[in-house]
């Protein structure tokens, strides 16, 4: 049996738990102007919008970045560190999907800080975005790779079932329902977010930036994207 910190799979608990006071409830990523358009409409249609984002934009930009990331926070790299997170920042396509990964960022940052992880005060005064906060607490909690690519992936799927519960809206049962079946596919996200190189990351979605833009304006708004 391979050896590792009993702690770190409690620790990934903590981190990708939603009572990590991030704020992330308060984001749909476009979800809401889905709804009000009509793309998002039932649990069949959140289902594939779901799946669809965590395939063509979690794995191919976040995770991606957050696996460089966790390289180089475990190298000592700041170079990279900063490379890989204004990288992250910039792919972020609307204004409000660029604040919420700051805001998210600064708030995992000032937690780390108040946890003990030093490197993470550095961040408050900076534009941090939430994946490499994410990876750095990942690396000094002795989260295995692997398991902090799946744990962020888990805890984005779940924000926006949750919000998709409150829009759509759907009931509790479906909700689970929804996170059951996009269980099975997280595992190979994960392994194909690996290997995919520099050249490959991005984002491959169309409606999701879209649908953010004209949230901005959008009249009646929940959630602050």
């Amino acid at each position: 049996m391979q050896t590792r910190d009993p702690r770190a799979l409690l620790r990934l608990c903590l981190l990708v738990s939603p009572a990590l006071p991030v704020g992330a409830y308060a984001y749909s990523q476009g979800l809401e102007y889905a709804v009000q358009a009509g793309w998002v409409r039932d649990e069949s249609s959140a289902f594939v919008w779901l799946h669809g984002l965590s395939h063509h934009v979690v794995g191919t930009l976040d995770l991606p970045i957050l696996l460089r990331l966790y390289r180089a926070w475990g190298s000592g790299d700041a170079a990279a560190v900063e490379f890989w997170n204004a990288q992250l920042v910039a792919a972020r396509e609307t204004a409000e999907l660029r604040a919420e990964e700051l805001h998210l960022g600064r708030a995992l940052a000032r937690v780390l800080t108040s946890l003990g992880v030093a490197e993470a005060a550095v961040w408050l005064e900076a534009a941090p975005a939430f994946c490499t906060m994410f990876s750095l607490a990942a690396v000094r909690w002795n989260i295995p790779a692997g398991d902090a690519l799946c744990g962020y992936l888990w805890t984005w799927t779940e924000n926006q079932v949750l919000a998709a519960i409150k829009l759509v809206p759907l009931g509790q049962s479906a909700g689970q329902r929804l996170l059951h079946r996009l269980i099975e596919s997280m595992p190979g996200i994960a392994d194909s977010a690996a290997l995919l190189p520099n050249a490959s990351i991005g984002v491959g979605a169309i409606l999701q930036p879209i649908g953010s833009a004209l949230h901005e304006s959008q009249y009646s708004r929940l959630f602050r994207s």
